[in-house]
C-alpha cells in the first residue's frame, strides 16, 4: 500500500488507504459520548483517561459509523493506530489533544491503538476512545484466553525495528516496537490478550552491569514504576506465563562493589529468587502453565541457569512449567538485539510447547 507522510503538530502522521484515504487529525471540537474500550495491560484509571507505564499497553473500541475520536493525553510515546486489524497511522511523540479519525467506510468497525515505545523514564496518558456525529458505540473487543509476558529487553522488543546494531538511545527509543516483538505475535497466534510486563535492563537478582534500579520481581507488584498502588485486576488470570529474566544478570562482569563475591554466589542467588518469584505468580493462578525461555547468549550461561530454576521448580512439585531454550538468533536490533524476524523465531520455538498443551485454554 501506498503510505504518505506528513507532519501534524509534533507528531508524524503515516496513512494508508483502507475503504478511503485515512486521515488522523488534531480537532478542537469537543468530544462526544466515550466509547466503551478495551484494555491490554496495566493501567491506572485517572480524571484525564488511563496511565500506564509498561509496556506493550493497547486499546481497543468498536463502533458504527465513518469516524472516531481519539484522545492523547501527557506524555512522549509512539502509537501505533489500526482500525479492523489493518495498519492505519503511526504518531510519535503525539502533542495532547482529541484526534479525529476519518475516511472510513459506514459500518462496523474497531480501532486499536499500540503503545510501541518503551516508557520507563515516567508514564503516559491515553484518553479513550469518543463518538463522532453518527457513532454509534458497539460492545468492545473481548477475548477469552490471556497470556502474560514477563521479561527484560528482549521480551519488550528494544530496537527490533532498527536497521543496524550500533544506535544512539533516541535512535533505541524510536525504534522499538513492542506492538511487533514477540508478546504480540504469539498473542495474535492464539487470539489472546496479553500483558507485557517487562523491563529492558533488568533481572532477577542483578540488573545489566551491576547498575542501579529495581529488579523485575521487585518493580512486578505495581501498576506504574513508582511503586504508589500495587496491581490488582480480577479478570486477569493469564493461562500461560512466558518469562525470559536472566540476560541482564549474567551478560556482564561482577564489579567488585556488588554484594555476589564469585559467580557461583551470582548463580546461586538468581536460582533461588527466580524459583521464588515463579511459586508467587503459580500461588495466584495455580493451574497457569509457565513457559522459562533464555537465548543462547553469554556462552550458554543464561540458559544452562534457567534450566535449572525450571528444573527446581519441577522438584518442588510445579506441574506445567518448561524450559524452551532458543538458539539460532540473528541479533541484528539495536546494541545486537532481538530483530523482528528474530521475535517471529522466538514465537515459532514458544509454540511448540503451546501447540502440544492446548488443554491450558480449556481451564477454570
Amino acid at each position: 500500500m501506498k503510505r504518505v507522510l506528513g507532519l501534524i503538530g509534533a507528531a508524524w502522521l503515516s496513512t494508508s488507504a483502507l475503504s478511503a484515504p485515512l486521515t488522523v487529525t488534531p480537532v478542537s471540537t469537543k468530544a462526544g459520548a466515550p466509547l466503551p474500550i478495551h484494555i491490554g495491560g496495566r493501567v491506572e484509571p485517572t480524571a484525564d483517561g488511563y496511565r500506564r507505564q509498561w509496556p506493550g499497553t493497547y486499546f481497543e473500541a468498536s463502533f458504527r459509523g465513518e469516524g472516531v475520536l481519539l484522545k492523547i493525553g501527557e506524555g512522549d510515546v509512539i502509537l501505533r493506530i489500526s482500525v479492523d486489524a489493518t495498519s492505519a497511522a503511526t504518531l510519535v511523540k503525539p502533542k495532547p489533544g482529541l484526534y479525529r479519525v476519518d475516511g472510513l467506510a459506514n459500518g462496523r468497525h474497531t480501532i486499536r491503538v499500540d503503545v510501541a515505545s518503551e516508557s520507563q523514564a515516567a508514564s503516559t496518558v491515553f484518553g479513550g476512545f469518543y463518538a463522532t456525529a453518527g457513532t454509534r458505540a458497539l460492545p468492545s473487543p473481548a477475548r477469552t484466553r490471556q497470556i502474560e509476558f514477563i521479561g527484560d529487553s528482549h521480551t519488550v522488543g528494544y530496537g527490533n525495528i532498527s536497521a543496524k546494531r550500533d544506535c544512539t538511545q533516541d535512535e533505541v527509543w524510536a525504534t522499538t516496537d513492542t506492538s511487533q516483538a514477540m508478546p504480540a505475535l504469539t498473542a495474535r497466534r492464539y487470539g489472546a490478550d496479553y500483558q507485557v510486563n517487562a523491563i529492558s535492563g533488568r533481572g532477577i537478582v542483578r540488573n545489566y552491569d551491576g547498575m542501579p534500579g529495581d529488579t523485575v520481581p521487585a518493580a512486578y507488584p505495581f501498576t506504574l514504576f513508582d511503586k504508589a498502588k500495587r496491581y490488582a485486576d480480577p479478570a486477569w488470570h493469564p493461562s500461560l506465563y512466558v518469562i525470559a529474566l536472566g540476560t541482564n544478570d549474567f551478560t556482564t562482569p561482577l564489579h567488585p562493589n556488588e554484594p555476589w563475591k564469585t559467580r557461583d554466589a551470582l548463580h546461586a542467588d538468581y536460582e533461588q529468587h527466580y524459583v521464588a518469584f515463579v511459586k508467587r505468580l503459580r500461588a495466584r493462578d495455580p493451574n497457569a502453565h509457565v513457559v522459562l525461555w533464555a537465548t543462547d547468549m553469554a556462552d550458554g550461561e543464561i540458559a544452562s541457569e534457567v534450566a535449572k530454576v525450571a528444573a527446581r521448580l519441577k522438584a518442588a512439585g510445579e506441574r506445567n512449567v518448561t524450559f524452551v531454550p532458543v538458539t539460532g538468533l540473528a541479533f541484528t536490533g539495536c546494541h545486537a538485539h532481538p530483530s523482528t524476524a528474530d521475535d517471529g523465531r522466538i514465537t515459532t520455538a514458544l509454540s511448540t510447547y503451546i501447540d502440544a498443551h492446548a488443554e491450558m485454554w480449556a481451564r477454570k
